[in-house]
Formats: C-alpha cells, structure tokens, sequence
C-alpha cells in the first residue's frame, strides 16, 4: 500500500474516495478496477489520519451528558436511576465531586457506558 506523505496527498485521496464513492456501492467483486482505487485511496486515508488527527477518548462527563440527552434524563431521573440524589448528579456534572466506584458501576450498567471511558483519569 502506499502512503500519503503531505496534506495536498491526504486531500486528493479524500476527493478520489469522493468520487468514487457512488460507483463503487453495491460492488463486490474485488477485481473492480474502481473499488480497488476506493479501498486503496480509503485506506491511506485512513492511515494518515491515525497518525495525523488523533482523535482522544470522550470525557466521562460529556458521554453522561450525551446518554442523558439521548435518554431524555434530568438530573432527577438520573439520580434515581443511580440511587443517588440530583444534587449530587449536578456535583458530578460540573465536576465539583470525583464519582464514586459505586455510582460508575452503575453508569456502566444502566446507561451502557463504556468501561473505558468510565476508568480513563
């Protein structure tokens, strides 16, 4: 495979995907001269951006903010959910007290938070 090298390489492989992107869907046989151009330009995309653009793993506080969106939670019912009172909810999200070993078991559990993300310091 080849490698991009500079950011005028990165930009041209990012417009070959581009373009190709729509010729290539619903192709499966690898031998397609074209799909072998898109998988070649989206992997040294790909490559290029691990090196270049790492992206770093969500703050705890932001992903209970995202679940609590999403689940469409306040403070309340999340203190509910995890036994604990909303004030102490709002402790945790504007980052006045550490959560406790206890209450991250149950983020774990009852939203479905990654352990990863619940242990990063």
């Amino acid at each position: 495979m080849k490698k991009i090298i500079s950011h005028e390489q990165y930009t041209k492989s990012l417009l070959t995907i581009e373009e190709l992107i729509d010729k290539v869907d619903g192709i499966v046989d690898e031998n397609n001269p074209e799909l072998k151009r898109f998988i070649e330009a989206s992997d040294m995309v790909e490559a290029y951006e691990e090196l270049h653009y790492e992206i770093g793993m969500p703050s705890l506080i932001d992903v209970i903010r995202l679940r609590m969106e999403e689940l469409k939670l306040k403070n309340k019912d999340l203190a509910k959910l995890l036994g604990t009172t909303s004030s102490r909810i709002s402790e945790y999200l504007n980052g006045k007290r550490e959560i406790s070993l206890n209450v991250a078991r149950e983020l774990h559990k009852k939203l479905n938070i990654d352990s990863d993300i619940i242990l990063q310091s």
